[in-house]
């Protein structure tokens, strides 16, 4: 049931990341209004309590804080700037949480132009975490911007994180995101390396997450993903063309600050290699499949 003392929430962006978040947050007693470029989307989140509106702007205008998760940076700037965009029913007691993973300078530049456009706020607060951790509101949240309009909605975005952090202004959650992608994409670049060495080996690469559990080797990476290299289980949780995006965001970023990323290129180049061969819309982890000979 809704609960009317609370703030009223936008969700726009139904994707696997999206509408988990967006589901939880009518569970938790918020009102929702939502939007999609296909109605059929929104059927389930309807049939749950959301109401659905005819434009981005409808949505801004009928809520205190919307959220948006969509998949790169162009989409975002049209979902708020474009025609019927959110700046269009945007006002200065209203704020935009964005949790989609896009790039940091554009981040801060249409922060900037929202505010002032409409005075609306905006947060940048990507997160890492699959849909199972959407559900159940423990995803890892880094966020960006200023300290006040973050102190209006920390209560909310908590509502979907097991562990929310403002790293700084605009562009800072973003720049925190590409960070742990650079982590996440090496290492199962990496990953998929050493299991195909040890199958190379004779090695039952299936007994490897357990043997180094707690070692120094060890991390959710090689214990999530690890054995589903080994079972070839691709059902998609993240694909490899975000993934890709996001490493290729990370070298457009690494020259505006001049930092030599080398691994992150190799890992970038495996998924490249990865996309190339017809495994984009596959897991992650499949990114092993470039090993394969069978």
């Amino acid at each position: 049931m809704t609960d009317q003392t609370k703030p009223r929430l936008g969700y726009i962006g139904l994707g696997n990341m999206g509408k988990p978040m967006a589901l939880r947050l009518i569970e938790q007693g918020f009102a929702l209004n939502t939007w999609a470029r296909n109605p059929d989307r929104l059927s389930d989140l309807v049939a749950a309590g959301a109401t659905a509106c005819a434009s981005p702007s409808e949505v801004a205008a009928a809520s205190d804080i919307v959220f948006t998760c969509v998949t790169n940076t162009d989409a975002i700037r049209t979902i708020v700037f474009g025609e019927s965009g959110l700046a269009e029913g945007g006002s200065s007691d209203k704020t935009l949480i964005d949790m989609s993973s896009i790039e940091p300078a554009a981040t801060v530049e249409m922060a900037d132009t929202l505010r002032e456009a409409c005075g609306m706020a905006w947060i940048d607060a990507p997160v890492s975490g699959g849909p199972a951790a959407c559900a159940a509101g423990t995803l890892t949240v880094m966020a960006g911007g200023d300290p006040a309009d973050f102190a209006k909605v920390e209560a909310v975005i908590n509502i979907l994180a097991g562990r929310l952090t403002l790293m700084g202004p605009n562009g800072a959650g973003q720049t925190t995101k590409l960070i742990n992608q650079a982590l996440v994409g090496g290492t199962l670049a990496l990953m998929a390396e050493a299991v195909q060495f040890a199958q190379d080996a004779g090695v039952d690469a299936s007994k490897i997450p357990a043997a180094l559990a707690g070692g120094r080797a060890d991390s959710t990476v090689l214990q999530e993903w690890a054995p589903r290299m080994v079972a070839k289980d691709y059902d998609p949780t993240g694909t490899v063309n975000i993934i890709l995006k996001d490493m290729n965001v990370i070298g457009g970023a690494a020259e505006v600050t001049d930092t030599e990323m080398p691994v992150v290129g190799v890992a970038t180049a495996l998924f490249r290699q990865a996309e190339q061969q017809g495994f984009g819309e596959l897991d992650v982890c499949a990114v092993k499949k470039v090993y394969d000979v069978d």
